[in-house]
């Protein structure tokens, strides 16, 4: 055989142990990019894609109804409700990662795309605030910090809540103040000419404890000024079966009795706080779904649900566009966590395709359509 036909079957010899090479590093990269795509999508931009569609809901003023002068200011509020981050003792780690992270580019996007004015978190930011010891509760309000920052413009007021500080009979002056350290302790809370009152409605046991006494003498000497009321736990109501929409309780729990201190206000302490503070519009958290209320004198309740995956599947959050006279109110949805595995099942599942058909062990579907189609033309 002459030197330059053993060169060539040399050459041939490389060229073919490269092909299969070659092949391979292709469907390696188009694997990466599918892989990167899904994540891209399910854990950035499925968030603005969802919370693009919600806008702030337009509210009346003189001026639109045909007054004369300056219109009223129009303040932009932002409610949510159990965040529940996650402690020490029951919080896995997996489960600290995935919901805490929903909630963060959550909060990061309704921030980016509505622009809020004022953020209100109407109890149980915390999970473990209860319990939790001096390092676990500095190691939280760190997290926490981290999830829900803001510029300095944008103001954010909490409620504390069940979970923050206890129940009545759990909680103490410690708790309290330890709550209050990080959040504003203020009860009264004012801008644009709108007055909000922030009630920690676990001290409303009228009992005449301290803790209790305390916060109805400071609820009297604000009353006078109130325009808006939010709260964590709801005022008194039998129960949910009432509420409608998406997010409302679940069927087999909408007729369960509440129990008054626990689940909602008792009848008493709902009735000061209405006398007392002569809302126009009360919103509360704590029962994790959203269910809308007319008490007496026709005062809007509005519960709202939990923004956390850990609550729900569909959490959500308030739109209010607020003036000294007027208010608006929309729901804002989040993405769904059932859309988001879904979505992860199925591109896992298309990959697992397309690794066997690169093996061999299974015909590509393309093939395998075009095949079947040429049969039925020839039959």
């Amino acid at each position: 055989m002459a030197a330059g036909d053993m060169a060539s079957t040399r050459l041939g010899a490389g060229q073919q142990h490269l092909h299969p090479l070659k092949r391979r590093g292709l469907v390696l990269l188009r694997l990466t990019a599918i892989v990167f795509a899904v994540l891209l999508f399910c854990e950035f931009l499925i968030y603005y894609l969802v919370i693009f569609r919600c806008s702030w809901p337009a509210v009346k003023t003189p001026t639109d109804a045909g007054g004369l002068g300056t219109p009223e200011p129009v303040l932009r509020a932002m409610f949510l409700a159990d965040t529940h981050l996650l402690g020490a003792v029951r919080g896995h780690w997996l489960d600290k990662l995935r919901r805490e992270w929903q909630m963060e580019r959550a909060f990061q996007t309704a921030l980016w795309l509505l622009q809020p004015e004022v953020v209100f978190i109407l109890g149980d930011v915390f999970d473990e605030g209860k319990w939790s010891s001096s390092q676990a509760w500095a190691d939280d309000v760190g997290r926490f910090w981290k999830i829900f920052r803001h510029p300095p413009h944008v103001q954010l007021r909490a409620v504390a809540g069940n979970h923050d500080i206890g129940f009545h009979y759990q909680m103490n002056t410690y708790k309290i103040k330890r709550f209050e350290k990080v959040f504003n302790p203020e009860r009264l809370f004012s801008w644009k000419g709108i007055n909000f009152v922030m009630v920690n409605s676990v001290a409303l046991e009228g009992d005449g404890c301290d803790i209790c006494s305390g916060a109805e003498a400071e609820l009297l000497e604000i009353s006078h000024r109130l325009n808006c009321s939010r709260e964590h736990f709801p005022l008194y109501r039998r129960n949910d079966a009432n509420c409608s929409g998406e997010d409302a309780a679940p069927p087999d729990e909408k007729y369960t009795p509440f129990k008054e201190r626990y689940d909602a206000l008792s009848q008493e302490a709902s009735r000061k706080l209405l006398w007392w503070l002569r809302p126009r519009l009360v919103l509360s958290g704590h029962t994790h779904s959203a269910c809308e209320v007319l008490h007496g004198a026709g005062v809007l309740e509005v519960s709202v649900p939990s923004f956390s995956w850990r609550n729900r599947n569909n959490p959500s959050f308030i739109m209010g566009s607020v003036t000294p006279t007027e208010y608006a109110l929309a729901k804002c949805y989040l993405p769904c966590e059932d859309t988001v595995l879904t979505t992860y099942c199925t591109a896992a599942g298309g990959l697992v395709l397309l690794t066997l058909v690169h093996a061999g062990l299974v015909a590509s579907p393309f093939h395998f359509g075009w095949n079947m189609l040429r049969k039925f033309k020839t039959t």
